[in-house]
């Protein structure tokens, strides 16, 4: 008779046993309740993705998910989101979304209703409305106070650069002045300014999709698209491998690819914990002191993630729900 050991490992060979599987970065609770919820009552994993993203555009999460949070250098607040079918490779994405809440869903519907990928600006909202979404006003009281503080703080911080008036000391309008060799200005590190949601769902049978959103970052420059709605680097899935999603400063990381890299080393047999180190290491290689973590999760229900250290960052939360648990657990990482 063989040992009970071995027989478990047989009959659940690399853990599949604590599928199924929802993974999110920060501590997001009700979202991942919302998205596990939706799997044990029969919905798919992009059902399980849209509805756990969905409920921290309504809860407003940190301020940095949904309406009312992070407005732009004009007072606005927009939108960026993404999901993908881990089986199909289908992604439907949109950026810089004006007046509608639930840019999960509209993201879903690119996806679904049209043979894009992703749709920005004016018109993404247009295609929004004309798909059923309600317009609504994005802006309100918080959003508004916030943005009435950085005027009277000089427009401190922004992301100008090469230009006058001194973007340090002055707000604009701005134009642009030749450029000179500059130190590498400090990057803007306040943790709850970049607190998107990325989710990742594995079902019982290893079928991956994962998803983000976001409104970005606080005080943009009107247009800004930062990783959230960039495949590969927001978010990444491929149910042959497993499934990716990353947080923190958009700009620089969108650069790496970090979520793609972390699944095509699973791909290669990598362990979770290890795919997410080596994409935050790709990117410290060039940016030290960047603000950012990954999370991955491979389709045997292995899950990890990795962040880069910082002053005031040395330890990530993110949130795991399986078939162990069955209730949404905090997970932590050390920093490195």
């Amino acid at each position: 008779m063989l040992p009970a050991l071995l027989l478990y490992m047989l009959l659940f060979p690399f853990g599949r046993a604590s599928l199924p599987l929802v993974i999110n970065t920060w501590a997001f609770k009700n979202a991942t309740a919302a998205a596990w919820r939706t799997l044990q009552s029969g919905g798919s994993v992009l059902d399980a993705v849209e509805k756990g993203c969905a409920r921290c555009e309504t809860d407003q999460c940190d301020g940095s998910v949904g309406y009312g949070g992070s407005p732009d250098e004009a007072g606005e607040t927009t939108l960026d989101a993404m999901i993908i079918n881990g089986d199909t490779m289908e992604v439907g994405a949109v950026a810089d979304l004006r007046r509608i809440k639930n840019a999960i869903g509209v993201a879903r519907a690119v996806m679904e209703r049209t043979d894009h990928t992703l749709l920005v600006g004016e018109s993404a909202s247009v295609f929004a409305e004309n798909m059923g979404f309600l317009a609504e006003d994005l802006t309100t009281n918080k959003s508004m106070n916030i943005f009435s503080q950085w005027l009277k703080g000089n427009c401190q911080p922004n992301y100008r650069k090469n230009v006058f008036p001194d973007p340090s000391k002055y707000c604009g309008p701005y134009k642009p002045r030749a450029a000179r060799k500059q130190r590498r200005r400090a990057p803007h590190t306040d943790i709850h300014a970049h607190d998107t949601i990325g989710m990742i769902a594995i079902d019982q049978d290893g079928h991956v999709a994962a998803g983000t959103t976001t409104n970005g970052a606080n005080h943009k420059v009107p247009g800004r698209v930062g990783d959230s709605p960039i495949v590969g680097a927001g978010a990444y899935a491929d149910s042959s491998a497993g499934g990716a999603t990353a947080t923190g400063d958009g700009d620089i990381m969108m650069r790496f690819l970090p979520s793609y890299l972390a699944v095509e080393l699973m791909r290669a047999g990598a362990g979770p914990s290890a795919a997410c180190q080596t994409a935050i290491s790709r990117i410290k290689r060039y940016y030290p002191e960047f603000f950012g973590a990954v999370i991955c999760a491979n389709t045997t229900g292995h899950y990890g993630a990795a962040c880069n250290k910082l002053p005031g960052f040395s330890q990530f939360h993110y949130m795991v729900s399986d078939s162990q648990s069955n209730t949404p657990l905090l997970k932590s990482v050390d920093c490195f």
